[in-house]
């Protein structure tokens, strides 16, 4: 289990109901990534949605060129695991990164106790597809 703070600290859930943090509190885990390692592969089922806490990551689209940076608070495999099922773009550690991940099993566990943070996801997810 992590912290309700932790998760209340992510930009994308800060207007959260406390029983939803809680809910994702009780569904995440902590990963630590090693600079350089992949984290998300473009084309990948999406079976994660990942919350950065610490670190720097490159997002790359179909090419090597890096197209966003994302830091901490930011979040990303929301349109693999929401929308598409598949990854859009593969995520590249920059630095050492301590993630919060919310797996696509979980998530679908506490969906229903979840409906502020679904619609938040959602709603990022659309705007980046749209880009």
């Amino acid at each position: 289990m992590v912290d309700r703070g932790r998760i209340a600290a992510l930009s994308a859930f800060a207007d959260l109901p406390a029983e939803e943090l809680d809910e994702l509190a009780g569904a995440m885990s902590e990963i630590e990534v090693d600079a350089g390692a992949r984290v998300v592969t473009v084309d990948d089922y999406g079976t994660a949605i990942y919350f950065v806490e610490d670190g720097l990551a490159d997002v790359l689209d179909d090419g090597p060129a890096t197209t966003t940076a994302l830091g901490s608070g930011d979040t990303f495999g929301e349109i693999g695991l929401l929308l598409t099922g598949q990854r859009t773009a593969t995520v590249v550690a920059r630095t050492p990164m301590r993630l919060l991940s919310l797996s696509g099993q979980d998530f679908e566990r506490i969906r229903e106790q979840v409906p502020e943070a679904e619609r938040t996801l959602r709603r990022l997810g659309v705007e980046r597809a749209g880009r």
